[in-house]
């Protein structure tokens, strides 16, 4: 069962008026139950072989990121950052296809799948994100050099939050 089935399954719970359901396979076991008899919250338990059964958050909506706020600067400094600005701005972003939790490495013990000043390819793995106990490989959609990672392993991430720059050059 995959992630989009897995959210379909919740949506439908949280729409149909049913208080539980409950699934096993012999690869895993999902626990939806409504958290109100109207159907306004749902709480979703899922275990694999191997790991201890666990809460697992619903899919939410991203809220969208918050505008930086603007700092005013002297002229001075102004100009030294224009130059690193448009720098920047020739990185590409390699953003979150979801909401999980961001791992460098498949295991605390194995290496990151990549470091910064690594050349990667489209297509191959840079990092896994964990969404409701499920191990997703994400994917570079581009290649080039990373530059910069943005993200701390082991910390939530929200759909299209950056996770890498890459110099695509």
């Amino acid at each position: 069962m995959d992630l989009s089935q897995i959210q379909s399954l919740i949506k439908f719970v949280s729409k149909s008026g049913v208080n539980e359901v409950e699934l096993e396979t012999k690869d895993f076991k999902i626990n939806i139950k409504t958290k109100s008899s109207d159907g306004g919250g749902v709480s979703t338990t899922m275990q694999m072989p191997g790991y201890p059964m666990m809460p697992a958050m619903a899919p939410q909506p991203a809220a969208p990121a918050p505008a930086p706020a603007a700092q005013p600067a002297a002229p001075a400094p102004a100009k030294e950052a224009a130059p690193a600005a448009s720098e920047e701005s020739k990185y590409i972003e390699i953003k979150s296809p979801m909401i999980g939790t961001f791992y460098r490495s498949s295991s605390p013990e194995t290496p990151p799948f990549v470091n910064v000043g690594d050349d990667i390819k489209a297509g191959g793995v840079i990092c896994i994100i964990e969404a409701m106990k499920l191990f997703n490989e994400i994917e570079a959609e581009i290649s080039g050099k990373i530059v910069k990672v943005l993200v701390d392993d082991a910390t939530p991430v929200e759909y299209d939050q950056p996770l890498f720059l890459v110099d695509p050059s």
